[in-house]
Parts: structure tokens; sequence; C-alpha cells
């Protein structure tokens, strides 16, 4: 019974009490006391008292390259063999199938179908790149394209889950909320990891799930659809009552958690919510400005261009360049890039649209002094096969793929890995995901080995008991 002594006599009574007067009792002794404790004075609460500011900054583990990231998601997988890794054999081959393109996918394939588009060499480096992304080879030399990705499945969910939390399993934090949770927040009053995603994705909400990290750690999922300021963020304003009465109101609701809170050793969620309402009382002063386009020029707004993606990478720019610390931006609901018919067309539409709107976020940052530390992440979950599908389109494929890194220490103009010779596997310097997640966390400072969380009886991280830093990609 010694763990009764961490209880006192009330606390006791409201928990083994079975009658509503027995509750009503312990609940009503609770607040006298804390009424005879406050003798009805109410002021501002420090946000870092007690239970602590869970988004203060943390130092790194070493001297970072990178403050910030941008992951630019293509949700649904782009074909690698036609944006970023040409295989001339795929023309020498079409409609074959050698024993080097008979790996098992997802679904039936037929033999080897040879990119619709054409490659152009492209900057100082000649990286090759596809015509359907112009204004991002332009962009080439501030590049490192990593061509020899591999993930564990070929199917939508466990991938998603792989590249965003590093398990197939719905169970683990996301890497937005391993950063902030490792590093904290530059801007006290915007969250640490926002993402922007119009709708959802396949797996939803668990991309971006702080899991069993604190609550206060979520990525803040804003619906990009409709990108007017005052409509963005749902509620953020109260209509009824004014700041200082609305202080008032939050300081005394905090007094009655930091009472509940006191009497336990831990309650997390008690911790995140404590930590969320002032998050969203401080999101008043700055979060509409930071999601209001029409502060940007009309020159700005028209290199980005108008459409969704190009307005959730204006945003992220705003975002990043006010400290936040992740903002990922898919490109769509649902999986978008999940091209199965008519590659050239699917991929063509969806690759026309990104291109201006990446490569004028990448000028933007690099214009204003933020590439250098800020690390831009693009890529889907897998690739695609460079066997067919349904006479003209493309399987999925986790067995090889293409993702590139720009800026935030990174060397650019340079291609990293290869697959085979007809872009189905990864086959020199291979990179699993995990070594992705941890070439990341190191470039933010981070080492994926030690950056842990006691949970359930064990150490988890985000790499698990994988991750192998890429050095050579590094400046």
């Amino acid at each position: 019974m010694n763990h009764l002594n961490n209880f006192s006599r009330r606390s006791l009574l409201a928990k083994i009490g079975t009658g509503m007067g027995t509750l009503g009792l312990a609940g009503l002794l609770q607040e006298q006391d804390l009424l005879a404790q406050d003798s009805g004075k109410l002021t501002s609460l420090d946000a870092n008292a007690s239970s602590g500011n869970a988004l203060a900054l943390s130092p790194p583990h070493f001297a970072p390259k990178a403050k910030r990231v941008i992951h630019l998601f293509m949700n649904g997988g782009p074909s690698q063999v036609d944006t970023f890794d040409p295989k001339p054999m795929l023309e020498k081959y079409h409609g074959k199938r050698p024993p080097g393109a008979d790996l098992k996918t997802e679904r039936g394939t037929g033999g080897l179908l040879k990119s619709p588009f054409q490659f152009n060499r492209c900057g100082e480096s000649g990286l090759p790149v596809s015509e359907i992304y112009p204004e991002v080879g332009k962009c080439i030399d501030d590049i490192c394209v990593i061509r020899s990705m591999h993930t564990d499945v070929p199917n939508h969910e466990p991938s998603l889950l792989m590249m965003n939390s590093g398990i197939t399993q719905p169970t683990r934090p996301s890497m937005g909320s391993w950063l902030c949770y490792g590093l904290g927040n530059e801007n006290q009053n915007l969250p640490g990891f926002v993402v922007l995603c119009p709708g959802k994705p396949v797996v939803g909400p668990q991309l971006w799930s702080n899991s069993f990290l604190p609550g206060v750690y979520q990525g803040c999922h804003i619906n990009n659809s409709n990108m007017d300021p005052t409509r963005v963020i749902p509620h953020i304003n109260n209509r009824h009552l004014d700041r200082e009465t609305q202080r008032r109101q939050l300081d005394l609701m905090t007094r009655l958690n930091q009472k509940h809170l006191a009497e336990r050793t831990s309650d997390n969620q008690l911790e995140a919510r404590i930590a969320s309402l002032e998050m969203a009382f401080r999101m008043q002063t700055e979060a509409q400005e930071a999601f209001d386009l029409n502060r940007e020029s009309k020159a700005t707004r028209q290199h980005y261009g108008t459409g969704q993606f190009g307005n959730a990478c204006l945003v992220a720019r705003r975002l990043v360049e006010r400290g936040v610390r992740m903002v990922q931006v898919f490109y769509g609901g649902g999986q978008p890039w999940d091209d199965h018919g008519n590659i050239e067309s699917g991929h063509r539409s969806k690759g026309l649209d990104s291109d201006r709107s990446i490569a004028a976020l990448l000028r933007d940052l690099k214009s204003r002094g933020l590439l250098d530390d800020t690390l831009i992440l693009w890529g889907g979950e897998f690739g695609r096969t460079p066997v067919s599908e349904g006479g003209n389109g493309r399987d999925h494929n986790n067995h090889g793929f293409t993702v590139w890194l720009a800026g935030g220490g990174v060397k650019g103009g340079m291609a990293y890995g290869s697959t085979d010779e007809f872009g189905f596997a990864a086959q020199e310097n291979k990179v699993h995901v995990h070594d992705l997640h941890a070439t990341i966390l190191h470039l933010m400072g981070l080492d994926h080995e030690d950056l842990t969380y006691r949970y359930s009886g064990r150490d988890f991280r985000l790499t698990d008991v994988h991750g192998r830093v890429i050095h050579e990609i590094i400046a």
C-alpha cells in the first residue's frame, strides 16, 4: 500500500468514492483549497511555470548546419525514371522484360516502358532533369539528388508512415514532432510543426502525429484549400471577449490545471492541454498575419503562382522565416502522384504545376539568405516501376526511387547513389528511409542515436535501431 502515500486524504476520497455526493464533496474541498490559496487574485501566468514550456529552445547535440526543414511531399509516389533518374536502357528495351526488370511489385505489370519525357542537362553541374521540371532544373546546382532510395513495402499506407515516422505501423511520432521535441521552437506564438495539406492523405493525421511524445509536439494541420487568413485557422479569434478578459479566463483555467497537475507525478496529456491553450491564445497575435498572403508583393505572388501548392510554398517560406521548426507541404489530398495509368499526362500536369512554385521557393529562400540554414526535402513515399501497368502507367516501386535535398548544409549540384540500368532497384550507395532521417537529424544538429524518448519500458527514437548518416552529401 506504499503507493497510497502519493495521494492526499482528499485525493483518496475522490478516487474511492462511489456516489455522486462523495465526488461532489471531493471537488468542493479541492475548489475551496484553491480559492483559499489564490485569495481571489488573478495574475498573468508565465508559460514556463510549473510544467515548463515544452517548445522552449533546446540546445542541439552539436553545431547544426540547418535550423529548419521544409518537406515538399509528393504524396502518391513520383516516378524516378521520369523526373531525376533518366535511364537510356528503357528506350533500348522498351516493351521487353529482361531478367533485371522482373522484380515483384504490388500489381501485375508488363514490359519496360520508356519515359515519354526528354531529359536536359542543367546548370554548371550538368545534372539531367526531366522536361516536366524546367524551372527546378535551373536551380539544380543547389540540389543534391539521391537516386538510391529504398523502403520496405510497395503499399501507400505503410510507406507513408515509414517516410514520416520511421516505421510502417501507426504507432510512432512523426519526424516533425521529433524535431520539436529535440530542439523546441524559435517562435512561441506559432506551432513548431505545421502541415499544409488540402484535405487529408491516405493515412491521415497519423502522418503528423506526436504519438507518445507530449501532445504539444503534434503537427498543426492547415487545410490550405482556402487561404483566407481569417478562416484558415478556425475559431482562432474570440468574437465575444476582448484579449484582457480571455487572458483572465485562461489564467484561471491554467491555475486549475496546474493544481490538478501538481497532484500527479506525470500527466503528459494535461501538460499538453496547458501548453496548447497558451499556444492558441498567443497565436491570435501572429498566426493570421503569417498566413496572410496579401502582405506579399504582386511580383512575389506571380513567382510562386496562385494555386494551392504555390500558396502553400509561399506560406512555408513565411512560416520558416518566423521561426517555425518544420513545415510539411503535401502536394494535395489523397495520393495525387499515384499514376497507375497514363504516366505521361499525369506526371506532366503535376510536374509543371509544382515546378514553378518549388523553384520560386528555392530562389526566394536563397535571396533572403535563408537557404543556407533551411533544409528542403522533395520526394514521395516510394517511386514507380520502369515496367508498364495497363500499357502506359507505372506501379508502386519500393526497391529504388529518388528524393532530393537542397540548402541546409547539403552539397548542391551532385547526384548520390544509383539504381540499376533500368531504374528498378537501388544498387550503389543504397539509402534507406532510416538513413535519410538520420542525415536530416544530423544536419539539424541532432545525433539520431541520442535523440530518444523513454516510453513503455524502452527508449524509442525516430530511426529505431537503424540509420546511417550520409556524410558524403554534407558540405
